[in-house]
């Protein structure tokens, strides 16, 4: 027969291996929930007071995820249902980023028009006429910034 010390150990040692084992499941997950494109410049930092802190390489990546926000929340919620997350908080990651790709300065070109504007060049001057996008080698990231752009360009026609 064993003590109940003995079994109360056992129980809480499993207990916290659950939940262990269910926090390990949420991190990993965060690729297949964000998508690969995504979770290749972010990662979940942490889950406190049932909020999700995700950190992002990048300010353009976080405003990315902001604009996705409420499907991950709900896919996160779904997956998730005992850790209760009731919403997600997003910061530039204080690590340079897993990838030795430098990050674009995309912040700080400026106005509409990608074709007749000028673009920042590396030692801080504006170049006319040149592509703003060129030096951005990730395309889906490069596209989703053209399309911001564009519905910027056009609410401000209107």
């Amino acid at each position: 027969m064993k003590k109940a010390g003995d079994l109360l150990a056992t129980f809480l040692d499993e207990r916290v291996l659950n939940i262990a084992r269910e926090y390990s499941e949420l991190f990993s997950s965060w690729q297949s929930i964000a998508g690969e494109k995504i979770a290749s410049h972010s990662r979940i930092r942490d889950l406190e007071h049932s909020v999700l802190l995700v950190e992002a390489d990048h300010s353009g990546w976080i405003q990315i995820l902001q604009t996705k926000e409420k499907y991950l929340l709900d896919t996160l919620r779904r997956r998730f249902p005992d850790r209760n997350i009731t919403g997600i908080s997003f910061r530039l990651s204080r690590e340079p980023p897993a990838s030795s790709a430098k990050p674009q300065p995309v912040d700080a070109v400026p106005g509409p028009a990608a074709r007749d504007r000028e673009a920042l060049v590396d030692d801080g001057s504006y170049t006319a006429g040149a592509d703003p996008y060129e030096k951005i080698t990730d395309d889906h990231f490069k596209e989703a910034l053209k399309r911001l752009e564009e519905g910027i360009a056009s609410k401000n026609k209107g």
